[in-house]
């Protein structure tokens, strides 16, 4: 991983020994400590932002998110969200989300977000991370209509990767984006910073798929 200074890694490195020598479940491994230098710029700012996911992910009770935990369960099983068996071309774990499969006047803010939470935490740990450590999010737009559109769900997953999740994202691949669809992504741009947005990529037949991942992969049956 590039853009960090040694200094700064080999400061934070030795503050979160520190720290994580008295409180094992406080620990996080180089990667993770690059990932955060990097989206946080200094030593410092880096080491702020993991003390506050470590405090998130207790507080949000994320150990406790499991496929038998019963709002986990019923999205699953409603497929608003899935995390794929095989990975794209560069070795990342798929996160595919239909959108069809969701109804902005029909869910649980909440509980939709500990879903996703759930669903970051499965992509992240299948990541073989001295190989690649971020992640592909599938947006698959087939039949989508307004109410597909859930502009509070897309915040909260924008906070989720930039605050607790920072530099997982590698890329975010929009398939099967209708017309009306351009309005929404005007609203959603101008939430993102210039490194995220320049991952998102608009994908708009199977020749351009393939550059990012085996058609095969994605689901049919959602």
């Amino acid at each position: 991983m590039t853009n960090f200074n040694e200094d700064e890694f080999n400061e934070l490195s030795n503050r979160m020994k520190i720290i994580a020598d008295a409180d094992q479940g406080q620990y996080h491994n180089s990667y993770s400590l690059k990932r955060y230098l990097k989206a946080f710029k200094t030593a410092d700012e880096a080491f702020k932002a993991i003390l506050k996911t470590n405090k998130w992910k207790i507080e949000y009770g994320v150990a406790e998110l499991t496929p038998e935990m019963p709002l986990i369960a019923s999205n699953r099983e409603a497929k608003k969200a899935i995390v794929l068996k095989h990975r794209d071309l560069a070795g990342r774990p798929v996160i595919y989300i239909p959108a069809k499969n969701h109804n902005v006047n029909n869910r649980n803010i909440d509980e939709l977000t500990k879903f996703i939470v759930f669903c970051l935490e499965e992509a992240c740990n299948k990541c073989f991370e001295e190989v690649v450590d971020n992640l592909c999010i599938v947006f698959d737009l087939q039949e989508f209509g307004l109410s597909c559109m859930d502009y509070q769900m897309i915040k909260n997953l924008i906070w989720l990767l930039s605050r607790h999740y920072p530099e997982r994202l590698g890329v975010c691949l929009v398939l099967n984006a209708p017309t009306l669809f351009s309005g929404c992504w005007t609203v959603i741009k101008a939430w993102l910073d210039e490194n995220t947005s320049s991952k998102v990529f608009f994908v708009n037949s199977e020749t351009e798929l393939c550059s990012f991942l085996i058609p095969d992969i994605l689901p049919n049956d959602v």
